[in-house]
């Protein structure tokens, strides 16, 4: 399990230890003799940090947990050669921005912030909000002209409302975490020596799948809808790109693709395509219980950076979630702080899809000292970012079924978690969605950029951070 603490504001997650508990080991037939593993490339985390002892331990189903450091005997069998995701991508001891003292989590005071949003409310209800911020703002680093596009008034709007749930929450929740020893407050000695790992991994996952859109439309009844791994083996890009790639065994395994080696966790499918080439997921003959999706949402700051291709709303919205979607499907979608896109979504695309909003929540980013990344009132960017939650509307009778047992998703919720540093890496949703979905349903992600066990995922980049250099192998001695 990925959650720390479970209060009623929400979850402290932790996203390290979610991923290498999906089982990132692989059968070595040619294991040592004696078959003994043990991790020779990195520093033991006990050396680095606190491990998360409090973190569930992995069903006996799933075997025996290993953490890293830890020997796995085998007796003369094929051993197992252990994967475990890079520490230091989670490493955040800093804030990025760092918030005066006033401000910071662990020092404001409730009281007097309540007191600012409501003459903040008072103003802005009263057309003031414009005098007042032009007489007072000043954003990071430099100066700007005191002119507030709508945009931006929307989005002080915004934030006004749900600071007072974002703070609170958060803070209950950290105490928690420092009570725990999960979260600890920030020392020379915690500082330690980390393996520099370049942050920008050459996949060349979006290229492959501008090729895609050359090649031939699949016929269906002329060609598989799932592709079986079997051993580690280059596959033809056509193969991955034409169905659904499946590792249904206990085991993790690794594809080899133009090249580079990634690592596929185990019982989890993907599909490897520009959303151009959707057709093979709905070959695939699945529906979702559960769909989770991060649409590469378009602004100006992903026009600048060239980082990743965005789409259109008309393009988000031809995005065939009717077709994939279970009775009763639970759908989450990652949205931007930019109120366009929020109002987009509750609007217009959940009602084009006959999905019911339920609710809306926050995935709060702090540091390992249980600091906010940015400052909570920054005017650029947040610590948070927004998910909202809807039900598929379909047939009464099959929701009710399917509904028994499970509980009714909350209006509000806090997912607070240490990030990981690669960009738009997000964190699992897995744990947190189990109190609100039957157990052993069907799970899809769309627009992923990870695998998880028991899901299926899809993307152009649906690899990108299963690349085996974001690991560390535990070698065999």
């Amino acid at each position: 399990m990925s959650v720390v603490h479970r209060l009623a504001a929400g979850w402290l997650v932790d996203h390290l230890s979610f991923i290498n508990q999906c089982g990132y080991e692989i059968c070595d037939s040619f294991a040592h003799p004696g078959g003994v593993t043990r991790n020779t490339s990195v520093t033991s985390t006990e050396d680095c940090r606190s491990t998360s002892t409090f973190a569930a331990t992995l069903s006996s189903s799933d075997g025996p947990t290993y953490g890293p450091g830890t020997a796995i005997e085998t007796e003369g069998k094929p051993g197992k050669m252990r994967y475990v995701f890079r520490e230091e991508f989670f490493d955040i001891s800093k804030p990025h921005i760092a918030a005066a003292p006033a401000e910071q989590l662990c020092q404001g005071c409730p009281e007097v912030i309540e007191i600012c949003l409501g003459i903040f409310s008072l103003l802005f209800h009263h057309g003031m909000i414009w005098n007042f911020f032009c007489c007072s703002v000043i954003l990071q680093k430099r100066k700007r002209k005191c002119v507030f596009n709508q945009g931006e008034l929307d989005a002080l709007e915004y934030h006004s409302k749900v600071r007072k749930l974002i703070w609170e929450g958060t803070l209950h929740l950290v105490q928690e975490g420092l009570k725990s020893g999960f979260l600890h407050h920030t020392t020379a000695e915690l500082n330690c020596r980390k393996n520099n790992v370049s942050q920008h991994i050459v996949c060349g996952l979006a290229e492959l799948c501008e090729m895609a859109k050359q090649f031939p439309a699949v016929n269906e009844s002329d060609h598989q809808a799932v592709h079986v791994l079997e051993d580690e083996i280059s596959h033809p890009e056509q193969d991955l790109l034409s169905c659904v790639t499946e590792n249904s065994s206990n085991c993790a395994k690794i594809v080899v693709l133009m090249g580079q080696k990634y690592l596929v966790p185990p019982k989890s499918s993907f599909l490897l395509s520009d959303i151009s080439c959707l057709q093979p997921l709905l070959n695939y003959k699945k529906k979702y219980d559960v769909i989770v999706i991060d649409p590469p949402w378009e602004n100006k700051s992903v026009k600048r950076s060239n980082r990743y291709s965005h789409l259109s709303l008309w393009q988000i919205k031809q995005i065939p979630v009717p077709a994939l979607a279970a009775p009763n499907c639970l759908v989450v979608t990652w949205v931007t702080n930019r109120q366009k896109h929020l109002r987009f979504v509750k609007d217009e695309l959940y009602p084009h899809w006959s999905v019911k909003m339920l609710a809306e929540w926050h995935w709060v980013k702090i540091t390992t000292a249980g600091e906010f990344v940015l400052p909570l009132d920054s005017l650029h960017k947040k610590p948070y970012e927004v998910l909202v939650l809807g039900r598929v509307q379909g047939d009464v009778e099959e929701a009710l079924r399917k509904s028994e047992g499970v509980l009714p998703v909350p209006e509000h919720q806090l997912i607070v978690s240490i990030p990981c540093s690669l960009h738009s890496h997000k964190p699992p949703l897995a744990a947190v969605l189990a109190e609100f979905i039957k157990p052993d349903v069907e799970c899809l992600e769309l627009f992923a950029r990870n695998l998880q066990p028991g899901w299926t995922s899809w993307g152009n980049e649906v690899l990108k951070f299963q690349h085996i250099d974001y690991f560390t192998l535990l070698q065999n001695e």
